[in-house]
Order: C-alpha cells, then structure tokens, then sequence
C-alpha cells in the first residue's frame, strides 16, 4: 500500500506540474525560503521537511518508514514523468490536467496513509492537529498557511495553489471513505477516528 500510494501520488503531483497553474502550499513555502535566503530549493525542502515532522512528533504524529519512503518515492515518480509529459499551450486542456490531478493525488495520499508506515511533513502536521480539527480543513489549513508565507517570502502563487487549499483535503478525506481507510498513523489520536465515529453513530 505504501509503494502504490507513493507511486500514484506521485503521478498525481506530475499532473498537477504539468498543468502550471500554480504549486501547492508547501511547495510554495519551500521556494519563498529558498527564493528569501539564497538557499538551494532541496535544502530549504529538506529543513521545512524536518521542521514539520519534528513538530508532528510532539504532537504524537511520529515518522516511519512511509515518511522517508513518501519522499523519496514521489520525488522519483514526479522526476520520471515530468519528462514525459509536456505542458499544453492552450488554458483549457492545462484546466482538464489540473482537474485530473486531483483524484489521483487524493487516492495516492489516502492509500499511502492507509498503510499507517508514517506520514509525510505535510500530511503528518495536519494529522497533528485532527483532533481537534478534522484531518480534511486541518491539511488545508496546512496547505493554505504554507502558501501565505511562501507568498509573502516572495514566490508565486496560482489557481492550482487556490485549489489545493480549498479542495484536497477534503478529496482525501472522501478518498479515505470510499477505499475504507483511516490516514491516521498509529499513536496519532487517543480516541477512534473520525470515521470510525462516524460509522459507529450511522
């Protein structure tokens, strides 16, 4: 479950590049970095990376395996298959990439969650916050919050920006219910999850 998910997530976040309408919030907050201190995008990456999991940690949200495997893995699936793929000209099928993205990044981060191995940066900081908020507006608070400062560091934002803070929480949530998944990783909650509940009071 841990490598299909990374796989498909990363075929996801390959659409979403090749549409180039915008990066999502936690890329967009590694290049302000990057663009604000003179730092390589890798090295700013790899600090906001270990940021994020460091402060999930204390919050009972702790690396694993998928952590390292998630970076990796995506970043090699993405490598691949931006070369294959090539940005179109025209607005309208750029549109159809980005609307493609999205469930295909939604099933790959569920899946990859659902193999409970750990939590990538942005998804172990939003699952540090669920409870008290629920995973699906707690990523987007993640996702929103990194592209704010990102923005504000001097990088761009774009549609597809907008468009990952308001929908791809809850699309892996949904993605999540429909697959029968929970994407909390072990020791990330003291109570059951949200689906659980859910479908203990249905």
């Amino acid at each position: 479950m841990l490598l299909l998910g990374c796989v498909v997530l990363g075929a996801g976040v390959a659409l979403f590049l090749t549409a180039d309408l915008g990066s999502d919030g936690y890329s967009t907050l590694v290049n302000g970095i990057a663009l604000s201190t003179g730092l390589a995008f890798w090295v700013a990456n790899l600090l906001v990376g270990v940021t994020l999991v460091a402060l999930a940690a204390v919050r009972r949200v702790r690396p694993g395996v998928g952590t390292v495997v998630q970076v990796v893995l995506v970043g090699v699936t993405v490598s691949v298959l931006v070369e294959l793929l090539e940005t179109p000209d025209d607005l309208t099928p750029r549109l159809l990439l980005l609307v493609a993205a999205f469930p295909v990044l939604a099933v790959g981060i569920a899946v990859y969650l659902g193999s409970h191995t750990g939590a990538g940066p942005a998804e172990a900081a939003a699952l540090a916050w669920d409870p008290p908020v629920p995973f699906r507006w707690s990523y987007s608070a993640v996702q929103g919050g990194g592209a704010l400062l990102g923005w504000l560091l001097g990088a761009t934002i774009g549609l597809g920006t907008v468009a990952v803070i308001v929908l791809l929480g809850p699309a892996v949530d949904l993605a999540s219910r429909v697959l029968r998944l929970d994407v909390h990783q072990g020791g990330s909650r003291s109570g059951p999850s949200t689906l659980q509940r859910e479908q203990g009071t249905a």
